[in-house]
């Protein structure tokens, strides 16, 4: 069976090699680059082994891109303190969601509504719609991507109905079909991303209920993100383009 291999980073600006990915069942490290060809620099290694290749890096690769621990040093806190979050950051909130079901939103009063009518009654009288329209009304800025299959599944509709609430309150939503994030080779994560610096990575349990949530620092592990986000807002479509755009060819 395959590996289920991730890009952490590269030490070229142009994007080719020599990068560092990793293996995320085995946590092994996969370094590639230029080969070492010289036959007296390869005379001077040791434990070279048939098959085994030398290759040559900068040593700023591996510092700022390899994993620095085998277990990442995270820190869980509960749903409450999550929330506070939002209260909290300075510039800039980022979604990524790429799950095709979120079990808390079935147990909204709105759920059956939109179950039964194709669209809800939102209302913005909850702590998350006061914080967001707070941070809004300072200039900061809520940004999502959300992942949707094909066809979409009735959890992913009720949260392009949704989009309407939220974008009333200041977020920017957009939508990127599933195929286009595999192609992208975008991972299967669910995580916010604070001011650059803080991931708040979402964690469910088999009933897709959210748990709780790893918050990490670490440098490349925010970096990746970062480039994550990047490239996921690049491509993905403004909610209501998407919408109509997916409503016209239905």
């Amino acid at each position: 069976m395959a590996r289920r291999l991730r890009f952490n980073g590269t030490g070229s600006s142009s994007g080719g090699c020599p990068s560092v990915h990793e293996d995320l069942d085995s946590g092994e490290v996969v370094v590639h680059g230029p080969p070492l060809s010289d036959p007296e620099d390869i005379a001077q290694l040791q434990h070279l082994s048939e098959g085994e290749v030398a290759i040559v890096v900068p040593r700023d690769l591996l510092v700022d891109w390899a994993p620095k621990e085998r277990t990442r040093q995270v820190r869980t806190i509960d749903l409450d303190e999550f929330g506070g979050l939002f209260e909290k950051f300075e510039h800039t909130a980022w979604r990524l969601e790429t799950r095709r079901r979120y079990a808390s939103d079935e147990a909204n009063d709105n759920w059956q509504q939109f179950v039964e009518t194709g669209t809800a009654d939102w209302s913005f009288d909850n702590p998350y719609c006061k914080a967001i329209r707070k941070q809004s009304d300072q200039g900061k800025r809520v940004e999502r991507v959300r992942i949707v299959d094909q066809p979409p599944t009735i959890g992913q509709l009720y949260l392009l109905d949704n989009a309407k609430r939220n974008s009333a309150m200041g977020e920017d939503i957009r939508n990127l079909w599933r195929a286009d994030a595999d192609r992208l080779r975008l991972p299967a994560e669910d995580f916010w991303l604070f001011d650059s610096r803080l991931i708040a990575l979402l964690r469910f349990d088999d009933d897709d209920q959210l748990t709780h949530v790893d918050l990490i620092t670490e440098p490349a592990e925010v970096v990746r993100c970062c480039m994550v986000r990047d490239a996921a807002w690049h491509h993905a479509v403004p909610w209501k383009q998407f919408t109509a755009k997916m409503n016209s060819d239905g």
